[in-house]
This record gives C-alpha cells, sequence and structure tokens, in this order.
C-alpha cells in the first residue's frame, strides 16, 4: 500500500500551469511538514515535500490556499527517473494528491479565538429548556 498523509505548511503560493494538449490544471507547492521534537532544547526542524494536484482539486488549491496556510493532504508517493541536461541520472520525489483539506488560514488563529469569545458572550444568558421527552436513541 503506497499512502501519504500529511499536514504542513505551504512555503509559497501553489504554482498553477495546464498540460499541454489537454488543458489539464497542474497545481505544485511545497508543504512545510515539521518532524516530532525529540529534544524541546533544539530548535523545530522541518521537511519541505514536494506535492502535485491534478484538475479540479488543483484549481481549487491554486485559488484557496496561499503561503503559509495550514494544509493537510492525502495522496500516494511518486518516486520519478529522468535524466538531466548534463546526462546525470537524477530522481524526484512528489506526493500525488488524492485529497486535501484547509486546516487554518496563516493568521486565522486570532479571529478564531476572537470568534469563539463573541459566539459564548451571546450565549450566557440563555436558559436551557425540559420539554420532558427522553430522547428516543
Amino acid at each position: 500500500m503506497n499512502k501519504t498523509i500529511l499536514i504542513g505548511r505551504l512555503t509559497k503560493d501553489p504554482e498553477l500551469t495546464f498540460l499541454p494538449g489537454n488543458g489539464t490544471a497542474v497545481a505544485r507547492f511545497t508543504l512545510a511538514v515539521n518532524r516530532p521534537r525529540l529534544d524541546k532544547n533544539k530548535p523545530q526542524e522541518a521537511d519541505f515535500i514536494q506535492c502535485v494536484c491534478f484538475g479540479k482539486r488543483a484549481e481549487a488549491i491554486a485559488n484557496y490556499v496561499r503561503k503559509g496556510h495550514l494544509f493537510s493532504v492525502t495522496g500516494r508517493l511518486q518516486i520519478k527517473k529522468y535524466v538531466d541536461k548534463d546526462g546525470n541520472n537524477r530522481w524526484s520525489t512528489d506526493v500525488l494528491i488524492e485529497d486535501f483539506e484547509f486546516i487554518q488560514s496563516k493568521n486565522s488563529d486570532v479571529a478564531t479565538d476572537n470568534m469563539n469569545t463573541t459566539q459564548n458572550q451571546e450565549y450566557q444568558d440563555l436558559t436551557p429548556i425540559d420539554d420532558g421527552e427522553d430522547i428516543p436513541f
């Protein structure tokens, strides 16, 4: 089984291109994924993982995800061998995205905290109503 699940932040805005011939959208970006920190006295380290997505998903990523956004992807690891311009064998490793989830924009922490505080204040004056019926499950 070849399944990869990553959560990280985009290092820059996704690059959107279209395949010649059929015009399929292709989004490419790098995801910075934090490594587990075993020693709290050492700085946080991250892996920078190349991701690629095709079609409507690629267009959605290009339109809504930006540098710094926290983003989750599910896909498969693909390793390709190619020959560079000097005739040397090279390999590239990409995660081919099959599914994704928007987790958080770069500055949404403050906005989310403010929204939750406001919502909690609005509901403090409400009194629960007992209608006398039990839930049937």
